[in-house]
């Protein structure tokens, strides 16, 4: 029997509505948003479940909204009895996953990504940067497009998120011509995204640095299940390595696919997406494609898919 991963989603899977049915039939996940408002100052049911959908597409508040969404979802499969055997969230997502593994306190937490959310959109001027998703490309190819680009200024690789989709990411023309040099040399898509910042570029290195000094302040214990990092996808090898992999992820390239094939070559069979959206669970798919294994995937984010997924993992 292989192993057990949870996955957290990142910013951009937020909805209103997100997490309200959860929340009206578990009192575990209404306690879990009512520490979430009283860390954040705000009342975070209503956000997630009133918006407006322009306050809750802030990132100041995405990143709380979805943390609180994850976590309320989360804990009540381990209340279940369901654990994680390994763990990994997409940007924002690790996040979650450092909460599940005892390493960062809730409250610290969503406290924490919403001064990261600041700090991320103050870091550059909105109309200065920007982020595109490049279909049907590899690795190397993309490399060579973003060379040719850079002359027009800071564009670099963002996001691996499966085989044949990249995100890029940095200022507005050097983005746009990197979507040009993507297609000229066989991209099937370069699709310019509806972000207000490029996030995970060298242009976010400011934001890192504010972040830096948060956590400081903040308490991180030991593993209690094992979380692989954005920046390296490699195993964090301790609480040391925590507020260095954390800043370094602000600004460089998230290497989803990678930290998919690290759990699959570590004996993952079993990948349960917790939170808004069903993207995690989509590049999964195309990550594990080729695998000769049988993988299971599962997307939890409302009641019925939350006791659909409780009863077939009890089975398992």
């Amino acid at each position: 029997m292989g192993k057990i991963a949870f996955v957290f989603p990142g910013q951009g899977a937020q909805y209103v509505g997100m997490g309200k049915d959860i929340v009206e039939n578990y009192d575990v996940a209404s306690k879990i948003f009512d520490l979430a408002s009283k860390a954040v100052g705000y009342d975070m049911k209503k956000l997630c479940f009133e918006g407006p959908e322009e306050e809750l597409k802030k990132t100041e508040n995405t990143q709380p909204a979805i943390l609180t969404t994850c976590i309320a979802m989360a804990k009540l499969l381990e209340e279940r009895g369901l654990q994680a055997e390994v763990t990994a969230g997409l940007s924002l997502g690790e996040y979650a996953s450092l909460v599940i593994a005892g390493v960062l306190g809730f409250e610290d937490a969503v406290a924490l990504v919403k001064k990261r959310g600041k700090y991320m959109q103050e870091a550059v001027p909105i109309g200065k940067g920007t982020m595109a998703a490049i279909l049907g490309m590899e690795r190397e190819a993309l490399e060579n497009a973003l060379e040719k680009a850079k002359s027009y200024g800071i564009v670099e690789a963002a996001n691996f998120n499966s085989p044949g989709q990249i995100v890029i990411s940095g200022e507005v023309e050097a983005v746009e011509k990197a979507c040009e040099y993507a297609k000229e040399l066989g991209a099937l898509k370069a699709v310019i995204l509806p972000v207000s910042a490029p996030f995970h570029c060298s242009m976010l290195v400011p934001a890192g640095e504010k972040l830096a000094k948060e956590l400081d302040q903040i308490k991180i214990g030991e593993f209690q299940v094992p979380v692989i990092a954005n920046a390296n996808a490699a195993y964090y090898n301790g609480p040391l390595a925590v507020k260095d992999l954390l800043v370094e992820q602000v600004s460089k390239s998230v290497l989803w696919e990678d930290t998919v094939e690290k759990m699959l070559a570590d004996g993952v069979d079993t990948f349960v997406e917790i939170g808004p959206g069903k993207s995690l669970s989509q590049f999964i798919k195309k990550i594990t494609k080729k695998s000769k294994n049988s993988i299971k995937i599962f997307n939890i984010e409302d009641k019925e898919s939350l006791e659909n997924a409780i009863e077939s993992l009890l089975t398992k």
